[in-house]
């Protein structure tokens, strides 16, 4: 039997033209393009903390997977709930996430987004739709699950959103939970990010093919192969599959196709580990960059360059801020070890 495979999505000499932005209006495309301009230098700001050694923690970066988060934040609600792993400053910012407190949580202080006591991979953006992340490789995806089956029993119309990359789909729990959720019906979006790599190691020398959306298929749920690095389709796409799931019509899986630019977990770009990955793949790929081609649509509709640069200067100007609050806030107490350890009053 021959497997279908990504083919063209997978090419990163393939997909570079400016987005179709034919039903988007702009007001909507300057709000995506203004979150992934704020993931994208936030990062970057992190990035370098990181190699000034004022970052202990593990970073792991999006940066050039910006898309897929930002597409999917457009469709949320607050009362949503979305739960992410190691690589989650995209998903929690796009859902609204504070950029101050992500900026304390990964220099430890006491007025980051889990009080400092989380760093890069523990981020919790309360009063948003990201319930949380665990670097626990597809720990988090039952739980999404389970976040589903609540908001179904609860008439509430809320849904669950799992974010994971492609290795993650060769974690078992993965499969036992797009089981449950197809049986249930559940609301709940399923979103692997494919960017083509499981820490350093090719796709297609751990899967007999590159395409996981078969995995959806196989469970008889709505699935959906986009670019990812095309915004506009990652939002009109998840629209759908939120929409439907919403109405009580069952999860979706939505496999978005993309790529980080930086290695797996740091600022280097990692072309000199693994067996494939290359400085000319790297190069390849950013001429895909998902904020450059929506960029570029925006001119080609006669937007002016100095709006889109204002917006860009305002993304900047907000992660630079966030770094100087956060070196100058508190460090947790000693006693804060014990009390976000232990839960107090008991329930009833």
């Amino acid at each position: 039997m021959t497997l279908n495979r990504l083919g063209t999505l997978a090419d990163p000499n393939s997909f570079q033209d400016p987005l179709d932005l034919r039903n988007t209006p702009d007001e909507v495309a300057f709000e995506m393009l203004y979150r992934m301009a704020l993931i994208r230098r936030a990062e970057e700001q992190i990035a370098e903390m990181v190699l000034a050694g004022e970052i202990k923690c593990p970073c792991h970066f999006a940066i050039g997977q910006e898309a897929p988060a930002v597409g999917i934040s457009m469709h949320l609600r607050a009362t949503d709930r979305g739960f992410g792993a190691h690589r989650s400053h995209s998903h929690y910012l796009a859902s609204g996430g504070s950029v101050d407190k992500l900026f304390a949580e990964v220099l430890g202080r006491a007025t980051g987004a889990s009080h400092g006591m989380g760093g890069s991979m523990h981020l919790f953006g309360e009063g948003t739709a990201f319930a949380g992340s665990v670097p626990i490789v597809a720990g988090t995806v039952p739980l999404a699950v389970g976040a589903a089956l609540a908001a179904k029993l609860d008439g509430s119309g809320d849904v669950g959103i799992a974010y994971f990359g492609d290795g993650a789909c060769e974690e078992g729990i993965v499969h036992e939970s797009l089981n449950l959720a197809a049986t249930m019906k559940l609301p709940v979006i399923f979103l692997v990010e494919n960017n083509l790599y499981s820490s350093h190691l090719d796709i297609n020398l751990r899967q007999p093919s590159d395409r996981v959306a078969r995995f959806g298929e196989a469970h008889g749920m709505a699935t959906e192969v986009v670019d990812g690095n095309d915004v506009v389709k990652m939002a009109s796409v998840a629209g759908r599959l939120i929409e439907r799931a919403r109405a009580g019509e069952g999860p979706g899986f939505i496999e978005a196709v993309t790529y980080r630019w930086l290695g797996h977990v740091g600022p280097d770009a990692n072309i000199d580990v693994g067996l494939r990955r290359s400085a000319e793949e790297v190069s390849a790929w950013k001429k895909r960059d998902p904020i450059a081609r929506l960029e570029a649509a925006l001119l080609a509709r006669g937007v002016e360059q100095g709006d889109i640069n204002a917006l860009k200067d305002n993304a900047e100007r907000a992660a630079k801020d966030a770094r100087k609050k956060a070196y100058d806030a508190p460090w947790p107490k000693e006693t804060d070890l014990l009390d976000f350890v232990y839960a107090s009053g008991g329930a009833k």
